[in-house]
């Protein structure tokens, strides 16, 4: 079988925007032909804290390059590249809100030269993983200036922080005791509400189709089942596809065969993208 690299354009380490002295770097995948072809721009997990744009989201590459995709894997300041510092004491909207706009960058990029690189502007979703499916939510519900996109794909995503915080076995019961009542609690609070995607649902927003497994210990599911409620109880366009009994991570899902999300996801990402097409062709 001929591996899809042999089949592409790949173009590496492109520098699509800077945050100061910080270069923001990213990998380009473009089909061969004239196109212009359907984009998507990917955005790993990590906690926002780590993560790798090559292998963190490999399991993408390949169905949206048989799919007909170009596609756009970045990498965004993570944490300590924002704060240069620990966080302790620092709200979170703060380094959070500074990787969003690095995804508003990496947009703003792709259009700008949709031409060099193929691909119709007007046809241009996101997809993220974990950390990165609450960077892609915040960027496709608040877009910058001309940086609206097509649809947007959010993998086990956090989409409401403040609930996240409160259930999250990684913060012991003796901390959040310690914040209860607290002036630093309730910052922190208001912090978790300004960067929660499930704030910033309303009826106008880009189709969303979110992706989780059933038994994920990190980001409970229902976390995407109260976000494609609300979604639809706006009367926007939002899927849950469920990944049975499936963990945190799709290269986990990878060891275990829980794959058959791909499949559905290029489905779905080409209904919306064509929809999109024949809207503009209007």
């Amino acid at each position: 079988m001929t591996s899809y690299t042999s089949r592409v354009e790949l173009r590496e380490n492109i520098e699509y925007g800077r945050a100061g002295d910080f270069s923001l770097r990213m990998d380009a995948c473009i089909p061969s032909g004239p196109g212009p072809f359907p984009a998507v721009i990917i955005v790993h997990g990590g906690g926002w804290v780590r993560g790798d744009r090559k292998s963190g989201v490999e399991p993408l590459f390949e169905p949206l390059s048989d799919g007909g995709f170009a596609w756009f894997s970045i990498s965004y300041r993570l944490a300590h590249n924002i704060t240069g510092s620990t966080l302790r004491g620092i709200p979170i909207s703060l380094f959070l809100g500074g990787s969003v706009q690095d995804v508003r960058q990496a947009i703003a990029h792709v259009k700008v030269h949709a031409r060099d690189y193929r691909i119709d502007p007007n046809r241009i979703a996101l997809a993220g993983e974990s950390a990165g499916a609450q960077l892609v939510s915040m960027a496709g519900l608040k877009p910058s200036a001309n940086g609206e996109v097509a649809a947007v794909v959010a993998l086990y995503s956090p989409s409401d922080l403040v609930a996240l915080a409160k259930t999250l076995p990684q913060i012991p019961n003796s901390v959040r005791r310690a914040v209860g009542g607290t002036i630093w609690g309730d910052l922190l609070l208001a912090s978790l509400r300004n960067v929660s995607p499930i704030n910033y649902v309303r009826k106008d927003m880009p189709p969303f189709l979110l992706i989780h497994g059933t038994a994920d210990p990190l980001v409970p599911f229902d976390q995407s089942v109260q976000m494609c409620r609300k979604i639809r109880e706006v009367g926007a366009c939002g899927e849950l596809y469920p990944v049975p009994g499936a963990g945190h991570g799709i290269r986990w899902w990878e060891s275990v065969h829980s794959t058959a999300y791909k499949q559905h996801m290029i489905a779905w990402l080409k209904n919306q993208l064509r929809a999109q097409k024949l809207a503009a062709a209007d």
